[in-house]
């Protein structure tokens, strides 16, 4: 299982600390999911030599609309193994489910943003992950908690209605909000999911870094096609 993580300059803790502190708790890997604007600067191999996990490099697109996202998604999708856009605008959320490019579209329901059936249709369509995000779950009280929970309800209705792929996250900004593999599955169980649903969200991470290191790879021609040993380029 993997846990997505925002790093110095864009969180409170270093990658290595966010790495160890993962480790500790059980995970295989981390995404580094810093936002556009703020990547972070870290040795990935280093870093996964010391905790003992994978050390994924992610970035989150931050735009303020779509001609920015596209440009940034141009731009960032040949440099990095995961690639997010930062939801919550309705107009970005549709820009991304309508991406092949995109691998996941980040925190749907945030602020005032909002998902539905055509949305859930076009993420199942184009392959893209939606993200179930914990934090305001597991960081907030009262009205703001509840009304976390209703979203987060809808939006399991949608992806389960429509077979829309997606993963599940604390979106922890310092090692201090990580939590323990055990705690997202009671959370997701408060959402309607079952603990094999959360584990699925919690381990789709890693399928997206595996198939996308594939795909960046120098064997990789196309979808189920490998260059072969006798294979040369042209």
């Amino acid at each position: 299982m993997y846990e997505a993580v925002h790093a110095t300059p864009d969180g409170d803790s270093t990658v290595a600390r966010q790495a160890a502190t993962a480790a500790e708790y059980g995970f295989d890997g981390v995404v580094v999911r810093n936002h556009s604007d703020a990547r972070a600067d870290y040795d990935a191999d280093r870093i996964a030599d010391e905790s003992g996990i994978d050390v994924v490099a992610g970035v989150e697109i931050r735009a303020d609309d779509r001609s920015r996202a596209s440009g940034h998604v141009g731009n960032f999708r040949p440099k990095t193994t995961v690639l997010l856009l930062h939801g919550g605008a309705n107009d970005l959320n549709r820009f991304a489910v309508e991406s092949d490019r995109v691998d996941v579209l980040a925190h749907p329901m945030r602020g005032q943003g909002d998902f539905n059936h055509v949305l859930a249709k076009a993420a199942a369509d184009n392959g893209v992950r939606v993200e179930f995000d914990l934090s305001r779950v597991l960081r907030k009280d009262g009205g703001p908690r509840v009304q976390a929970l209703q979203d987060l309800r809808k939006l399991r209705e949608l992806v389960e209605k429509y077979d829309a792929p997606y993963v599940v996250s604390a979106r922890p900004n310092s090692h201090l909000q990580l939590r323990a593999p055990r705690e997202l599955l009671a959370v997701g169980e408060t959402v309607g999911f079952s603990r094999d649903q959360v584990e699925t969200g919690l381990r789709e991470w890693g399928r997206l870094a595996e198939r996308n290191r594939e795909r960046q790879s120098d064997a990789f021609i196309g979808p189920g096609v490998k260059r072969g040993r006798y294979e040369e380029d042209d």
